[in-house]
């Protein structure tokens, strides 16, 4: 049988990746699961990890991002990015559409009614087919280059359908943070005690404007495309509708809720029904915007100002309403953290009502002066549980009572702790049963352990039954057991046992998220499978180890040292070995054996900064792994060279503050050429 090459092996890999993609982000209809996906990406990493020069720009291991960019270079817009007018009526919407009717002297035309994502709008440019620029809005004209950025969106394709497109092409679109994705970003900052993050759409065009990609990889950031900048070798495209068709069939995510109304009723009709249901998505919207279809009509209307006359943002009415606030309960979470709460009278806020809203914690309730019997502001923003904004002052009179934390746990009694330096009221018995339960849902969840079935319900269940006393016992479960349950049936026995199943090779990063450590969440946990091979060797970390990487402080290295110096911890975590979870980073072949003498790098760890002239990043990675050494991120005592470009920031001081040889890109390139004779002794004298 003739072997496969490993540039046609990766070819192959990445029209595979790529359709997988497509299937999953822009359809919504995975034909593969989340293993079987991962297995292909891991096999396509190794393959550029060997041979980096096979790697291309629409490759799909780009999607984890990049290192830091030390700034954003500026992009000038081909056309100006515009600012909508707004109708907050219907009375202002059929006002805007007399004014259209009038300049088009009576003729009639289709609309485009398409939600306004309440995000960050973008403009990306392909050139043959490939990602080569994505940019901000800016002030409309010029914006910031946030390619590196966008390229980890997974619902932003790297390349489009070939032969479908022109040699260039720009396209627009919004960029936005999921309600779900905000909400665990908040509960890891609550339970670290961290101010919270104030909606999606301040804490999303954030993300996009992050130095460092990797942060922006880790956050499930997605986008709807909602024009064609140019229809210049796109042929058959009359109307605006027809547009949004056409980017769908190449590759774009188009929103599937577009509708085109051939009148006004029609339009009322589609804005009234999502007025009605828009806390049914999954992000946040605050109006719809309403377009003339016609492209020619478009240019005959033309824009005023900074607007378009052909386009009107038909904006939701504000969530805000005022209520009294009868008490505040306590929720205790899966750290013991206690997170105070409004219990509010009954009020329609955006057509919910609404009983329940954040306190977020006392700190917060103290800087906003909220007390108990206030009339009070709540704002409902895309959140399943509404925010207190704050007190009606003027409504105050003298009976309202300040709040104050309880002294013990209101789950199991325990006295309550609370540190200096930790916003936080925490109840310190590992065995209160509220934490547990909180514990036992975050770790089924997607973001960690991935249990898909076992939803909040079930946890409850599991643990009232005593069939699961700690995370571990899930690995102890039999269907047989399961199926003992009310309403619980064959399918979603199996299901829940698949899921078991497959959890147990989860990536190292979702095991350390999943465990629940206080103030570790998902980016810190990255970090932490970044610089330790496994839990055992974490579990052996000094508080020096700890701080010694990049983004880690004493106090989440107190906690890390504290949680595995806790017995019971200990304990989950030898069960959870018996049950056969991989506890370490997997396996992944090397080009070389370490012990052979092709492997000149064995043993040494190797930290690359700063902007290279000659190699890419991955390239001079690559080089490196591929002689047997190991790259980190981090520079730490553990660090061998490290090896630097230009603007290489903070990682060469610390360096040159452990005394970690710095090598320039001169020394890498000998060192490369002629490895055992720089080690052995030539390649000191040029140390930077």
């Amino acid at each position: 049988m003739q072997q496969t090459s490993p540039a046609a092996r990766a070819s192959e890999l990445r029209r595979e990746l790529n359709y997988h993609n497509l299937r999953y982000y822009q359809m919504d209809d995975s034909v593969i699961s989340d293993g079987q996906y991962d297995t292909l990406l891991r096999e396509l990493q190794e393959i550029e990890r060997e041979h980096p020069e096979l790697q291309t720009a629409d490759s799909p291991t780009l999607r984890v991002g990049g290192d830091p960019s030390p700034a954003f270079s500026e992009v000038q817009h081909s056309k100006p990015m515009l600012s909508l007018g707004n109708a907050f009526d219907f009375e202002e919407l059929e006002a805007w559409h007399r004014r259209v009717t009038e300049r088009l002297d009576g003729a009639p035309f289709d609309m485009v009614c398409e939600l306004k994502i309440d995000g960050l709008a973008v403009s990306l440019t392909y050139e043959n087919g490939l990602l080569a620029q994505g940019a901000t809005r800016g002030n409309g004209t010029t914006g910031e280059d946030v390619t590196r950025n966008l390229r980890t969106i997974r619902t932003i394709p790297l390349s489009l359908n070939q032969g479908s497109v022109p040699t260039n092409l720009e396209v627009r679109g919004e960029v936005f943070l999921p309600i779900e994705e905000f909400r665990r970003l908040n509960e890891e900052r609550a339970e670290r005690g961290e101010p919270l993050y104030a909606n999606p759409r301040n804490t999303g065009a954030g993300t996009i404007r992050q130095l460092d990609p990797k942060v922006t990889a880790a956050r499930n950031m997605q986008i709807w495309v909602y024009s064609l900048n140019s229809t210049e070798g796109v042929e058959f495209i009359e109307g605006h509708w027809e547009a949004l068709e056409w980017l769908g069939s190449v590759g774009f995510r188009i929103n599937p809720e577009n509708r085109l109304c051939r009148t006004l009723d029609e339009v009322q009709d589609y804005y009234q029904s999502w007025l009605e249901r828009r806390h049914d998505l999954p992000y946040e919207t605050d109006g719809v915007v309403v377009k003339v279809s016609p492209l020619a009509l478009q240019d005959q209307l033309g824009i005023v100002g900074r607007e378009p006359r052909w386009a009107i943002a038909y904006k939701f009415p504000a969530e805000r309403a005022v209520t009294r606030l009868l008490h505040i309960g306590i929720n205790v979470g899966r750290t013991g953290s206690l997170n105070p709460y409004a219990v509010l009278e009954p009020v329609v806020v955006g057509g919910a009502t609404v009983q329940h809203a954040s306190l977020h914690n006392e700190e917060d309730i103290r800087r906003k002066d909220i007390r108990v019997g206030d009339t009070v502001i709540v704002e409902r923003a895309g959140e399943v549980i509404p925010q207190v904004v704050g007190p009606v002052l003027a409504e105050r009179t003298g009976a309202e009572q300040v709040f104050c934390m309880p002294e013990h746990c209101p789950e199991c009694d325990t006295p309550v702790a609370k540190t200096e330096d930790d916003a936080m009221h925490r109840c310190p018995n590992p065995a209160c049963p509220a934490q547990f339960f909180e514990l036992l849902k975050h770790f089924v969840s997607k973001g960690a352990a991935n249990i898909d079935g076992l939803g909040e319900r079930w946890c409850g269940i599991l643990i009232k039954q005593e069939m699961v006393r700690d995370v571990a016992d899930l690995y102890r479960l039999e269907k047989a057991r399961l199926l003992e349950l009310e309403r619980m049936g064959d399918k979603l026995a199996t299901r829940i046992m698949d899921n078991i199943e497959a959890s147990k090779n989860r990536p190292l990063p979702r095991l350390l998220f999943a465990l629940g450590i206080t103030h570790v969440g998902s980016e810190v946990a990255d970090l932490l499978s970044q610089n330790f091979i496994g839990v055992e060797e974490l579990s052996k970390a000094t508080e020096e180890d700890l701080t010694e990487i990049e983004g880690i402080g004493p106090k989440i290295a107190e906690s890390i040292i504290a949680w595995f110096q806790e017995p019971e911890n200990q304990r989950v975590i030898e069960k959870l070995r018996s049950s056969g979870v991989r506890l370490e980073q997997e396996a992944l072949p090397v080009a070389v054996s370490p012990s052979s003498d092709a492997a000149p790098f064995a043993g040494l760890t190797f930290v690359v900064t700063g902007t290279l002239s000659v190699f890419s990043r991955s390239d001079a990675e690559g080089r490196i792994k591929g002689l047997g050494g190991k790259v980190t991120s981090s520079v730490t005592k553990k660090t061998s060279y490290v090896v630097v470009g230009e603007s290489p920031g903070s990682k060469a001081a610390k360096a040159g503050q452990l005394n970690i040889p710095i090598l320039d890109e001169d020394d890498f390139v000998r060192l490369l050429e002629s490895p055992s004779e720089a080690l052995a002794g030539d390649l000191q004298g040029n140390l930077v």
